[in-house]
């Protein structure tokens, strides 16, 4: 999941991170890594915590997504490591998120939920998540998308 969410970040950065003269080019992939570790580091703590209808509510959203209140908290998330990471300030990092966020989330909420796209599906998803000890958050929901 990490290399597919990866490259939708970067399909989706132009005017939030490559063409911001706030962001150096030499960091540009930097940003796009840190924004992809976020949103996925953001979705394990929900996993983690039991908020496994929060995440399949938002991938159930479909390109609606930005606005579910998860996506607030992993805009606060990247907006975070942004600042951490790279020394932005919270206009410059909030800025970036505001752009790039949003249609992220869309755009991986809808390849989710598109029976013709397999990059990325709910079982994966959850399966992604899971890995690295949480593997009984899977299995609690693995029979209930089915194949997606």
């Amino acid at each position: 999941m990490y290399e597919e969410l990866l490259n939708l970040v970067k399909e989706h950065a132009g005017t939030a991170v490559i063409n911001n003269p706030a962001v150096p080019n030499e960091k540009n992939d930097a940003v796009c890594e840190t924004a992809t570790n976020s949103i996925i580091g953001i979705l394990k703590e929900m996993a983690g915590s039991g908020g496994i209808d929060n995440i399949t509510g938002l991938f159930q959203s479909g390109t609606n997504a930005a606005s579910h209140p998860a996506v607030s908290n992993i805009s606060s998330g990247v907006v975070g490591d942004l600042m951490k990471k790279f020394g932005f300030d919270g206009s410059t990092a909030e800025n970036i998120v505001a752009q790039l966020i949003p249609t992220v989330m869309n755009k991986f909420a809808s390849k989710t939920n598109d029976p013709n796209d397999n990059s990325f599906t709910m079982s994966g998803i959850l399966e992604s998540l899971a890995a690295g000890g949480g593997s009984s958050i899977f299995n609690m929901v693995k029979g209930f998308f089915g194949s997606k």
